[in-house]
């Protein structure tokens, strides 16, 4: 009989690999199944780059499964040469320490500790930490074949530019992992990014040899990619963070309504829970009327709610109105300094007012002459507002916070003008 859940996560192109299909789908029919995800503190703020394992775990616990969350305080200290040319800097233990407890802090976001099959929240350091050099070697060691590592992807891919033998061990890190949660809590299956086809695997030979263990089971999420084959999760600025205080939950916003049409089916599929029937309402959009941009709409309102809250969501939707409509007076200068994030900053001198004199110190207009054209004809707005009398001088009043002023030249050309 097929599994409901499954045939869900397919539906929404969110199986790449299984070690056993049939088996999978008989497990997940007839109990609660214990399954994990890990991800190490690279930095102390996941970004959306992590996010589809995680939303593809949540979707185990709401179908009645119990999550175990990893936060890789252990192999943070080594680092997975999965995805990489080159060898990753190590982090200090403090650093490590810290990323450990920004990245738990996090999955209260992504998951709900309140149900009954609430997630169990782990630390890799907590066991592997206690491993000497000598057990390490002859309690797990003796079981990894060097050739059965040398067949692994993420080795074989960083062979021709050299691998260390701290990354090189990584693999048999993550397996012991697999282990431990198998024998502690039970846990019966590994899910990750396509990248983690040969840690997953390793864990279950591992357990095979050491332990006779045979029904554990790993399954593979397929890598995120964007039509027009640019990186998926980097915006002008860099990674989309899901620390607020890293990518401000605007900027997140806007992230996920400027994604394409080619795309955004594909990531309501991913990225939402919203049902089938409300995707192929946006689907029969996308095709029939784009410029409305409703399934954008929906993807960024869900993607931002989930991880943001409501709150920060009628922000960003507040900030993205007033500036499509030019209306800054109805933001605070909070919501101003997120929405200008990015745009040019520029220093002016108290001691300039006079309009024209401001945008010329300020290079806003290249020359008096120019700038007195600008104000002239309408073209120079002082926080919104069409300024076009040449005699005006700025003032405290025009002042965000007593510090900024934002300037627009023409139609979208906005500047922060800051005062020294």
């Amino acid at each position: 009989m097929a599994n409901a859940l499954i045939e869900e996560l397919k539906w929404r192109g969110l199986i790449y690999q299984q070690t056993d299909e049939a088996a999978i789908e008989e497990l997940l029919n007839k109990e609660e199944v214990k399954i994990y995800c890990g991800a190490d503190p690279t930095a102390d703020s996941l970004h959306i780059g992590h996010l589809l394992p995680y939303l593809t775990l949540r979707r185990f616990q709401e179908a009645g499964h119990r999550p175990i969350v990893l936060v890789g305080g252990g192999t943070g200290m080594i680092g997975d040469p999965s995805g990489k040319s080159e060898e990753r800097v190590l982090q200090t233990e403090e650093q490590v320490e810290k990323n450990v407890l920004g990245l738990q802090n996090q999955m209260h976001k992504l998951f709900d500790f309140d149900m009954d099959n609430g997630p169990i929240l782990v630390n890799n350091k907590d066991w592997l930490g206690q491993i000497s050099l000598i057990e390490f070697l002859r309690d797990y060691g003796k079981h990894v074949g060097v050739n059965y590592m040398l067949g692994k992807d993420s080795i074989q891919s960083r062979l021709e530019h050299g691998i260390s033998y701290t990354e090189f061990t990584y693999t048999i890190l993550q397996a012991i992992d697999f282990g431990h949660l198998n024998r502690e809590f039970g846990c019966k299956m590994q899910i990750g990014g396509s990248d983690q086809w040969g840690n997953i695997t390793s864990g279950i030979e591992l357990m095979r040899r050491m332990y006779g263990t045979n029904d554990v089971y790993g399954l593979t999420i397929p890598l995120v990619t964007k039509a027009d084959g640019k990186k998926f999760g980097k915006s002008e600025s860099g990674a989309v963070w899901l620390d607020a205080e890293k990518t401000s939950p605007y900027e997140f916003y806007q992230f996920w309504i400027n994604t394409s049409d080619e795309d955004v089916i594909k990531f309501l599929k991913y990225f939402t829970f919203l049902s089938q029937e409300e995707i192929a309402e946006f689907e029969v959009s996308v095709a029939e009327e784009p410029h409305l941009r409703k399934a954008q709409k929906a993807l960024a309102e869900n993607v931002t709610a989930f991880i943001h809250g409501q709150e920060a969501l009628e922000e960003a939707q507040r900030i993205s109105q007033a500036l499509f409509s030019g209306d800054l007076k109805s933001l605070s200068s909070k919501e101003i300094k997120a929405g200008f994030k990015d745009v040019p900053q520029v220093t002016l001198s108290n001691d300039t007012t006079n309009i024209v004199d401001a945008l010329v110190e300020t290079k806003i207009s290249s020359s008096k002459r120019q700038a007195r054209e600008d104000v002239q004809n309408g073209a120079i707005y002082i926080n919104g507002e069409r300024q076009t009398d040449l005699a005006y001088t700025l003032s405290s009043e025009d002042k965000y916070d007593d510090a900024f002023t934002i300037i627009r030249r023409g139609k979208k050309k906005y500047f922060m003008v800051n005062y020294q």
